[in-house]
């Protein structure tokens, strides 16, 4: 039975990632920060189909982070992957972000990448085996007026998805990041309608997509051999 660690469970895209993946058996680890609601609701939808466990806390701690690998190792024994979804956007010009929130997305975006890899990659070393997948954004390449800390958060995560594949790809550890375009969830809630139509207007797909079916493309590359690594994906109904 895989077990996998699913951060962003509470929000819109980790749940979605969760409930694919529960459907499938798989043992999951199951964590949030602040929408403990959120959070509940993703375990209550995932318990029925797998084993699972739920951790709320704060990403960027490392003390946080390696709680919950002494956890799922606990529980679990092994573990066999991890599906970073966790991140926050922030819409407004650069001119007006405080140095406290460019901190803060950092922190939440990029910072807990490397807390969590960290962690994860002496169990996943010693097995030789292993998926790490991390959730970017089609802005990670292209960049996007009035967000310009979230795309330079996911461009880090980009290239730090590309490098650490270069470093654990001998141990037959698959490191890929997965960059939707845009996705029917509340941290697109924030733009007007208008705004939301302009963008499809651009998608040749016509529509955004949804956490169903990045949880269904998810679980297709956590499947897939540990060949396919180093990899930005684009998941954007041709939107580039």
């Amino acid at each position: 039975m895989k077990t996998y660690i699913i951060t962003g469970a509470s929000g819109g895209i980790g749940s979605g990632i969760a409930k694919r993946l529960a459907k499938e058996g798989c043992n999951l680890v199951l964590c949030g920060n602040k929408n403990t609601e959120g959070l509940l609701e993703t375990y209550k939808a995932c318990a029925p189909y797998a084993d699972c466990m739920q951790l709320c806390g704060d990403l960027s701690s490392e003390i946080f982070v390696q709680d919950i690998m002494k956890a799922a190792l606990s529980r679990f024994q092994h573990i066999d992957g991890l599906v970073h979804a966790a991140g926050i956007a922030s819409l407004g010009l650069l001119t007006d972000l405080t140095l406290s929130d460019w901190k803060r997305l950092m922190d939440t975006n990029l910072t807990s990448a490397y807390l969590l890899c960290k962690a994860l990659m002496p169990h996943l070393i010693s097995k030789k085996e292993g998926h790490i997948l991390l959730i970017s954004s089609v802005w990670g390449t292209r960049g996007a007026s009035c967000e310009v800390a979230y795309s330079a958060s996911k461009g880090g995560l980009n290239s730090f998805t590309k490098a650490l594949a270069k470093e654990l790809a001998p141990s037959g550890i698959a490191v890929n990041a997965l960059a939707p375009g845009m996705v029917d969830t509340a941290m697109n809630h924030m733009l007007s309608e208008e705004e939301v139509q302009a963008v499809i207007d651009e998608i040749p797909a016509c529509r955004m997509t949804t956490p169903d079916e990045i949880g269904e493309m998810v679980s297709l590359l956590l499947k897939a051999p540990s060949y396919l690594t180093g990899q930005i994906i684009g998941f954007n109904g041709g939107w580039e």
